[in-house]
């Protein structure tokens, strides 16, 4: 069986380069004439939707990359900022900072906005990460959720320093969502609107191309800033870039969460 395509690169796999800057430029072109992306807050329709680059806006800086150790080492997912009491708490898939076999992965650093190879508001240590027993035992897919504090950097903390969206649980499916994420190829990050659709009651999807390694973890946005979803939970966010599924945010969700503010 095909390893998913979204598990964050195990830690022998090299620092993938992002392209050149003329290639990044083209493969920019093919993606934005192929598909969708977010431009003035609507979205742009095409016979098949595909990420586009994401804004370089406040709600972009809420987002970033995963590292292993430090930011010229392994690019492992994509994370987010979450509101927290302690103003420093990200959220992200279980799979790409847990597994049954290794455990929690350690010497994680997160990098908010980051593009082009370059952190502006640099590199965040990860201290702790909270997942669900039942993903840590078994990893169960209805529970593939992770909640990440992270350390000061400058006597600031990261709600403080980038902001952070709100964690919004039961809100069903139908809703509307932006999803930002970093694969692991491109230099910038992409950024697609898509309507999430049910898969089961505790699993959901939404269908926009794109979504490649290193994509996992990516925040769905609905209402410009309430958190309903991170790229996970069914075939660890799905086997193709054209859909990806998140768990459902209910009170799973909402229980990890106040254990990792607790």
């Amino acid at each position: 069986m095909a390893r998913p395509r979204r598990r964050p690169a195990a830690l022998p796999r090299q620092w993938r380069s992002a392209p050149a800057p003329a290639v990044a430029a083209a493969v920019a072109a093919v993606v934005l004439t192929a598909g969708c992306a977010v431009t003035g807050g609507h979205l742009e329709h095409a016979a098949r939707p595909t990420a586009g680059p994401a804004p370089a806006d406040a709600a972009g800086e809420r987002v970033g990359a995963l590292f292993k150790g430090r930011l010229d080492g392994p690019r492992m997912c994509t994370a987010s900022v979450v509101a927290s009491p302690g103003h420093n708490l990200l959220v992200t898939a279980a799979h790409c900072v847990h597994t049954a076999e290794r455990g929690t992965e350690d010497g994680l650093v997160f990098a908010p906005g980051y593009r082009d190879r370059q952190a502006p508001y640099g590199s965040w240590p990860v201290t702790s990460v909270v997942v669900d027993p039942r993903w840590a035992d078994d990893e169960d897919p209805d529970y593939d959720v992770a909640f990440l504090t992270v350390g000061e950097v400058g006597g600031r903390r990261i709600e403080d320093a980038v902001g952070a969206n709100r964690l919004a649980t039961g809100l069903g499916f139908g809703l509307e969502v932006t999803v930002t994420g970093y694969p692991n190829e491109s230099a910038e990050p992409v950024s697609c609107l898509a309507r999430t659709t049910s898969l089961s009651p505790t699993q959901e999807r939404f269908d926009c191309a794109g979504y490649t390694d290193g994509t996992s973890g990516s925040p769905w946005v609905t209402g410009g800033d309430r958190l309903v979803g991170v790229i996970g939970g069914h075939e660890e966010g799905g086997l193709t870039p054209d859909t990806s599924y998140s768990i459902t945010f209910d009170d799973r969700v909402a229980a990890v969460y106040r254990e990792a503010t607790s």
